[in-house]
């Protein structure tokens, strides 16, 4: 029995013996128990090249253009621009004076239209007296001239004529007048080149001319035929032109502003004329004279970018002026009119022609 028991204990603790080893070998952790290869060291990565740096592009500054002094020089272009203009509102307003008929003649009236310059208006005289007669006219023109344009301009003249006609045949007279044209529309154009190309503008603004006169002549009537006159005229006239700046231009570094200013002159014209009369029904004129300028004064005082303030000048000028007309006695009192004026000369007044057609009543 007692040997029994021995075996019973031994056979127990063996039994629990190998229980234990084997709860110990279920808990050692799966990496111990299959130990996974040590991993093949990677290789080292051969070293990039260093990028050469590509240097950022600049941007080239632009070229700064030249060309201030021309953009000067051509606000005395405007100066002769203003001149030219004064002398050509003159020449049409001296129509509606009846500069291409005779000194001495009947009431008449007449209606006219001219092209060279665009012109259509009205003028006569009226007897007032035995020695005094009015002329006195009005028109409408648009004429262009030496790079400006005028695009509108209502032009008004008159004067008083005293004849002295009880002196017979051969006698003295005398004109004293004015000229009148307010609220005209003028487009000057200036251009000037630069390092990086021509610049041309056209600079819209408004106007107003203004002229006053005498004349003293002799008229002589050498014949039933034929009228002869010589005289000398004394001018002084005004431009009023309101300022203005450059239009807006995509280019147009050098920049001019014009603020408003008046331009003068004064003019002395020995001039003269004669009347003849072709047959019975053909009369014809032809008048002319020598003109010369002195203390002209250009009103202009412009800012220029890039050259400050500008200044021009117009010295005396000189030319000559003409005229001619014929005359077509439809009937009794009725004369149809063809006539023509202008400038032969140097710049700024130029060689200038204006010509029309014209519908003369006499009373």
């Amino acid at each position: 029995m007692a040997n029994l028991i021995r075996r019973l204990i031994v056979s127990a603790a063996f039994t629990a013996a190998i229980a234990l080893v084997l709860v110990q070998v279920q808990t050692v952790p799966a990496s111990a128990q299959s130990p996974s290869p040590s991993p093949s060291p990677s290789p080292s990565p051969s070293p990039s090249p260093t990028p050469t740096p590509t240097p950022s592009p600049t941007t080239a500054p632009s070229p700064t253009p030249t060309g201030a002094n021309s953009s000067a020089g051509s606000i005395g272009g405007l100066a002769s621009q203003r001149f030219n203009q004064m002398i050509t509102n003159r020449v049409l307003g001296t129509v509606l004076l009846g500069v291409n008929e005779q000194v001495n003649c009947s009431d008449c009236v007449s209606a006219f239209g001219s092209a060279g310059s665009f012109s259509a208006g009205i003028h006569g005289r009226k007897e007032l007296t035995p020695n005094l007669s009015l002329l006195a006219g009005i028109a409408y023109t648009q004429f262009s001239e030496g790079g400006y344009s005028v695009t509108s301009a209502p032009i008004g003249a008159f004067a008083l004529r005293y004849d002295f006609v009880d002196w017979g045949s051969s006698r003295p007279f005398f004109d004293i007048g004015t000229l009148l044209s307010p609220f005209e529309k003028v487009r000057y154009g200036r251009s000037y080149a630069t390092s990086l190309g021509a610049v041309s503008l056209d600079g819209e603004t408004s106007s107003s001319d203004y002229g006053v006169y005498g004349r003293a002549g002799w008229i002589s009537r050498v014949s039933p035929r034929d009228e002869l006159a010589a005289s000398v005229e004394v001018w002084q006239l005004w431009q009023r032109v309101n300022g203005y700046t450059d239009p807006a231009a995509a280019f147009d570094p050098f920049s001019a502003s014009i603020p408003t200013g008046t331009d003068r002159t004064n003019l002395v014209k020995l001039g003269g004329q004669w009347t003849h009369l072709l047959g019975d029904s053909i009369e014809g004129n032809i008048n002319g004279g020598f003109v010369q300028s002195f203390a002209a004064h250009s009103g202009i005082v412009a800012t220029v970018t890039g050259d400050g303030t500008v200044v021009p000048t117009i010295g005396n000028q000189s030319w000559f002026e003409y005229g001619g007309r014929l005359g077509f006695r439809i009937t009794k009192g009725w004369v149809a009119d063809l006539f023509i004026n202008g400038t032969i000369g140097p710049q700024p007044v130029g060689n200038t022609i204006h010509g029309g057609v014209g519908l003369r009543v006499n009373y």
